[in-house]
């Protein structure tokens, strides 16, 4: 064992004396071809049954342990050097951050392991030391393998042996603070708690808060409704909270209905005539439920670069607006150890999907409020050009106002508000797409050319416009039903209407197109109840 612990010496992840206990657990064969090589960034030996054992390497390499597959003798002299594997199907090496987890075959025999490296790194929460140090509930978020349950085990040790709080840890897995009943080192003066089923998790995160009175709890892996009600429990105790859950980004996490209490839920609101004609928005719309668990959430993107969102309840309210999210992305030089904020724009297109679009020098984003301007051909026109801009919900929040010629005559309310606001008025003349473009044109001259859209990316575009439309009016259906009230939808164009009168019309209701272009709307009528006359 000597070559390999003189290798294992150099590295700044794991200790020789634990590396030597996860090879101990392999056989013979298995274990001399590994201490042949450096051992530096192993991340794993995986062993199957019927299969060559193989390595592999942080570096993407992989090497296969034997030339002759991988008998059930092997992986049982394995399994009998580690002990008893929890119901999760994983196990450890006491005092060690190495986990063993098992595959099984139908009848329940173990044909598989994976021996995973567990490795102590100092220095992953450079990048973000300053939020945790907020007292803020922080989410990490991020693929398997980028470091998540690294990042939690430093946590837990700066702000216990650091700042000196007390600090509670619920290791469902023992993969945060090791196997055996004594702690590894990593989480410092750190208190453990262990789960001895995952489904009981919840109830322990409940339980640190009753009996122990910690400052901050941590949690690892954050995956079902329960425990997403324990989490919100212990924020609401003042309790500061650091977890992760499943999920690569915020919008993931939004989209999950099981999690996404944890930045705040979603809900469908139905705004009256007012309210919705002001917003200028469809009258059914998604809004943010209730205050975030977490007040910061980390996208991990990779080893150094991670992409922040300060404000959880400002990004989710964005998101749900269709506006553009700006996180911090901040990034760690790996030669000199610099941490590093970079900007970048984050452009939500039409399809819900992030694209990022870098620039040394980003332009600043402007808020446009449409006054009886369409506010979905604005956006579509925005997002097409990618436009630093977003459509404002108020005019409190817009620092340019669109309004529509035939609104904005000398005396018009429009003209009297930009004024008291001091904000740019920009008259267009119609609502067709060429007549936005030209007054974006005027807004931003560097970053418009003379560019008209193409009557077949127009149809792509409408295409997306319609089916939101009649979406809208099965959402209004069953509320029509529900409730047994009139109902009006969004204003649209006479094409978008004629297809919403026909879709009421399947669902045997009586609708009624209302109003004055361009805010002509359909109005859903509930079904005539007996002894009511015919018709609308």
């Amino acid at each position: 064992m000597d070559k390999c612990q003189t290798r294992i010496e150099k590295s700044d992840f794991v200790p020789a004396q634990e590396l030597s206990l996860l090879l101990d657990v392999l056989p013979e064969k298995i274990r001399q071809v590994l201490e042949e090589n450096d051992l530096t960034s192993l991340i794993e030996v995986v062993i199957d049954y019927g299969r060559p054992a193989e390595a592999r390497f942080y570096d993407g390499r992989r090497i296969y342990l034997e030339n002759e597959p991988a008998t059930l003798g092997d992986i049982n002299y394995a399994v009998n050097r580690v002990g008893d594997f929890t119901s999760d199907n994983r196990a450890g090496i006491a005092r060690t951050l190495h986990r063993i987890s098992c595959v099984r075959n139908r009848r329940g025999e173990i044909i598989g392991l994976t021996c995973r490296v567990g490795r102590t790194i100092s220095g992953t929460i450079d990048l973000i030391r300053d939020f945790v140090e907020t007292k803020k509930s922080i989410l990490l978020l991020g693929p398997p393998g980028v470091g998540k349950t690294t990042k939690l085990r430093e946590i837990a040790r700066v702000l216990a042996d650091d700042l000196n709080r007390r600090v509670i840890v619920i290791d469902t897995s023992n993969e945060i603070a090791g196997d055996g009943d004594i702690p590894h080192s990593g989480i410092g003066r750190s208190r453990r708690m262990q789960v001895s089923t995952p489904e009981l998790q919840h109830a322990v995160m409940i339980e640190a808060v009753e009996n122990h009175t910690p400052e901050v709890i941590i949690i690892d892996e954050i995956g079902t409704e329960l425990e997403a009600q324990a989490a919100r429990t212990i924020a609401e105790r003042g309790v500061q909270l650091i977890g992760t859950a499943h999920g690569n980004a915020l919008e993931n996490l939004l989209k999950n209905p099981t999690l996404s209490d944890l930045v705040g839920g979603i809900q469908t609101v139905t705004l009256g005539d007012e309210e919705a004609k002001k917003r200028g928005t469809q009258k059914t719309i998604l809004e943010r439920a209730t205050e975030p668990t977490f007040q910061i959430a980390v996208e991990i993107l990779d080893h150094e670069r991670l992409a922040v969102h300060v404000d959880v309840a400002n990004a989710v309210d964005q998101l749900l607006r269709g506006y553009i999210l700006s996180p911090e992305i901040r990034t760690r030089d790996k030669q000199t150890g610099k941490v590093e904020i970079v900007a970048a724009r984050e452009i939500i297109t039409s399809q819900g999907k992030p694209s990022f679009s870098s620039s040394e020098s980003p332009k600043e984003l402007v808020n446009v409020y449409p006054y009886a301007v369409s506010r979905g051909q604005l956006e579509r026109v925005i997002r097409s050009l990618e436009l630093p801009a977003v459509v404002s919900r108020t005019i409190d929040e817009a620092n340019v106002i669109f309004a529509l010629k035939n609104y904005a005559k000398p005396g018009a309310k429009i003209l009297e508000l930009a004024k008291k606001h001091k904000i740019p008025l920009y008259i267009v003349k119609n609502n067709s797409i060429e007549g936005i473009q030209k007054v974006l044109k005027d807004l931003f001259p560097d970053l418009v050319s003379s560019f008209v859209l193409e009557e077949e990316e127009l149809g792509r575009k409408s295409q997306h416009d319609k089916q939101s439309a009649l979406e809208e009016v099965r959402t209004a259906v069953d509320l029509v039903m529900d409730t047994d009230k009139v109902m009006d939808l969004a204003p649209q164009n006479a094409v978008i209407r004629k297809l919403q009168h026909e879709l009421i019309e399947e669902y045997k209701l009586d609708s009624l197109s209302i109003g004055q272009e361009p805010n002509r709307r359909i109005r859903i009528f509930p079904p005539p109840k007996p002894g009511d006359k015919a018709g609308v």
